[in-house]
């Protein structure tokens, strides 16, 4: 099982002004809610760990999971309000966020709402998004991978939310204590330069990290593809030429993607994706690529399914 925790919410994709107003289209989403769901579209056995509203939105998104084959034994249910995310794609598809989730469930999870133990069969951990750096999420999540995080592999995309988490002094701390326990960290340009300024060293980064104890770093750049760090290695994965309807959900099918075929190949574990060929891991980011320019064709956080990539392909 590939395990996604943080946070479950409505998006509200934003369209053209229509009749006063602006049209829009209201979809299941949140980035470990994403990687979920895209997660069990590929094949794959997934789970969803955080805390969901138990109302009519709330109801919504346990539904989309249940509905998607998504074990949510480990769902916590409240009381507290769905986080509401509004997403306005600009000209180049890509989109500015506003959330609106004061006291919501995602934000509110509490260590001891944690399972005593983790299924057997969680090969791997994977966490991100703003849920990192709010507590009492945040702080349950780092609980929860500093007990369980040591037996699997734990994948972090931060997805960095400075309007929502602050100033990067204020989250960095924690990012840098989480990424000393993971194996696998994801990060688009933005996110790094959010997190380290504007003239960020990208390379000089992904470097530091693997020499940290990270197996594998992946940088995406949007159109510009996604450049590889392993071990030694160095590779870029060029991005598809799609009509791009927006980037909602890209990063995350890129994330759960990479999981996935990382998993099918027999290395999504702490003790053998060190040692993986390199042809292996070439595969799991040019599959994570086809998986992210699928979901760009479409509207809102609509992540493909393994038919989808075949036939695209």
């Amino acid at each position: 099982m590939i395990l996604s925790c943080g946070e479950a919410l409505i998006d509200l994709v934003v369209g053209a002004p229509a009749g006063g107003g602006f049209s829009c289209v209201a979809m299941p989403g949140g980035s470990p809610f994403n990687v979920a769901i895209g997660v069990a579209r590929l094949g794959a056995k997934a789970g969803f760990l955080g805390k969901i509203s138990n109302d009519f939105l709330g109801r919504s998104l346990r539904r989309a999971l249940t509905a998607a084959g998504v074990d949510c034994r480990m769902v916590v249910s409240c009381t507290n309000p769905t986080t509401l995310s509004v997403a306005v794609p600009g000209g180049n598809g890509e989109a500015d966020y506003a959330f609106y989730g004061h006291d919501a469930a995602d934000r509110s999870l509490l260590a001891r709402e944690l399972p005593a133990s983790l299924p057997d069969d969680v090969d791997a951990i994977a966490i991100g998004s703003y849920t990192l750096a709010i507590d009492p999420t945040a702080c349950t999540i780092e609980q929860l991978i500093a007990r369980d995080g040591g037996r699997r592999i734990v994948s972090i995309d931060p997805n960095v939310r400075p309007h929502i988490v602050g100033a990067a002094t204020q989250w960095r701390p924690r990012f840098e204590r989480l990424l000393a326990q993971c194996s696998i960290a994801k990060a688009s340009i933005e996110d790094l330069q959010a997190a380290y300024g504007a003239n960020v060293d990208c390379t000089a980064w992904a470097r530091h990290w693997l020499q940290a104890g990270l197996k594998l770093v992946l940088i995406t750049r949007g159109p510009g593809g996604a450049t590889v760090f392993f071990g030694a290695e160095t590779f870029d994965v060029p991005a598809r030429e799609v009509q791009v309807v927006d980037t909602v959900g890209a990063g995350d099918s890129f994330h759960a993607a990479l999981l996935v075929s990382l998993q099918e190949q027999g290395v999504l574990h702490p003790g053998r994706l060190g040692g993986a060929p390199i042809d292996c891991i070439r595969r799991a980011a040019e599959f994570a690529a086809a998986a992210s320019s699928i979901t760009c064709m479409r509207r809102g956080a609509d992540l493909p399914f393994l038919a989808d990539i075949r036939e695209d392909r």
